[in-house]
This record gives C-alpha cells, structure tokens and sequence, in this order.
C-alpha cells in the first residue's frame, strides 16, 4: 500500500502550473506524464525492495519531503509561496478529460488482469516467497505497476490543475489525498477491478459532505471512516455482498431423520 499518491498528483499539478502557459495543452499532458513515470522509477528501484508497514511508512514521509522541498523552493527560489493558472481549458473539458483517463484505466486493469503481468501481481500478493520460487521478479512487476499507476496519478493532477486558479503546495501535496485514495479502494474492495470505483463514487459524495457540514473536523471524521471500514468491511462492500449471495446461493442443510420415521 502506497501513501505517495498524492505526491505525483502534486507533480502533475505543478508541471501544468510552470509549463501550461508556455506548452500546447497536450505536450503539457505528456511531460506530467514522464516526469511523474521518471521519479516513481527512480523511488522504485530504491525503495521497492521495502515491504509491509516500511513501506507505507517510506511512501508517507516522501509526500511530507517533497511538499517542504517544493515549499522551500518557492519561498527562497521563487519569493513567492504558490502559482496562479489561467488557462483556456473549461469545466466540461476537465470532466470528459478526467472521463477518458477512468476509461483508460478500466481497460487498462482489464488487460491487466489477462496479462502475464497480471498473473505475477496476483500470486506476489498471496505469496511472494512463492513467486520467487515459480521464477518471478516481484521487484520488477511491482516496479512497474508502481510506475504506472504513478502516471496515471500524475494526470490526474495535470487535469485538474486549471480547475483552481491558484496552486500551492498545501494544495497540491495536501496528504489527505492519499488516504482518501486508500479508502476508496478499501471500501469498495480491492478484489475486484470495478470496486475502488463504486468506493470513490461512495466516499466522494461523503467527502462532500463532511467537509460542507464539518468543515473544521474533517480530518477527524476522515480518521474514524477509515476505522469503520477497516472493522466493519475489510473485504469492501464488494467482498460484503459476494459473501452474501455466496450464503444465499448455499443448499440447506437436509434434515436429520426423527428417531420416529428411522424405518423409512
């Protein structure tokens, strides 16, 4: 599990945010894109080797680096503390452009899924010591679906850049970001490719409401939704449904013959 979501969300935003002015807004799409591939394989190759809670541990220090390092740079470097973004791209194209990235990673993780690399993924995830011994590179597949899903981060952020008008690095890099990611996935279930998206249909409308109602508690109502999920559903709503019609779709048990009618 990876808390650095957000820290090539950030990349996405700020590349749109120096060369959005300066670079055609496809070109612009494209290095977001690199630059967030580069840096998720350069983290890769050195820390991929981590596992468990190191890991996660790892991936949430290098959000908190990364947003002081860009904080840093733009006090001392720049003298200023964020970037405006006035560009000609409007609501409707933010939305069918966030649309065609959703799609792309559907079939994506379809293809996925049937892909020898998908195979990998699965039996590292139930036994990595296993894998090893069937012959796979756990460091190798890993990497790679680290650096992809760490493009598709950074065009996320690219996208939704010129919906602000102002980008600071307490936006862009704002950690809440991860742990929003994470629970979607949890709640909806990991286990199925359309279960973070009914996660992120589910808490979106949540998060909407939290913070409109509970502006200054949100974080701590954050906090206790993951909690919730984590004891209530640790399989997602998908994984809770599955295991109920699972149950419905069991036999009875036949009956045990009364003492009574032993002779028939």
């Amino acid at each position: 599990m990876s808390l650095a979501s957000v820290v090539f969300f950030g990349v996405g935003c700020y590349t749109v945010a120096v060369l959005g002015e300066a670079m055609p807004w496809i070109a612009v799409l494209v290095v977001a894109a690199l630059i967030g591939g580069l840096l998720a394989l350069v983290v890769g190759l050195a820390t991929l080797r981590l596992a468990g809670i190191y890991f996660v541990i790892f991936t949430f220090g290098l959000a908190e680096l990364v947003r002081q390092l860009v904080t840093w740079y733009e006090v001392n470097v720049t003298a200023s503390v964020g970037r405006y973004v006035f560009l000609d791209v409007t609501q409707p194209q933010i939305f069918w452009q966030l649309l065609a990235l959703l799609a792309a990673v559907l079939v994506g993780a379809v293809a996925l899924q049937r892909s020898r690399l998908g195979f990998a993924l699965r039996v590292i995830g139930g036994h990595e010591t296993m894998a090893r011994h069937f012959g796979l590179n756990p460091t190798s597949a890993k990497l790679a679906l680290f650096v992809g899903t760490s493009v598709i981060m950074s065009l996320a952020g690219a996208i939704m850049a010129p919906r602000w008008t102002y980008i600071d690095p307490a936006i862009a890099f704002n950690s809440t970001l991860s742990f929003q990611v994470v629970i979607m996935a949890l709640l909806g279930g990991m286990h199925r490719i359309w279960g973070p998206l009914l996660g992120a249909v589910l808490m979106s409308f949540l998060f909407e409401a939290l913070g409109a109602r509970f502006p200054q508690a949100f974080s701590l109502l954050l906090g206790l939704v993951f909690i919730v999920i984590v004891y209530l559903l640790p399989y997602g709503i998908v994984g809770r449904v599955e295991d109920l019609l699972a149950r419905l779709r069991r036999e009875p048990e036949p009956a045990r013959l009364r003492p009574e009618n032993a002779h028939e």
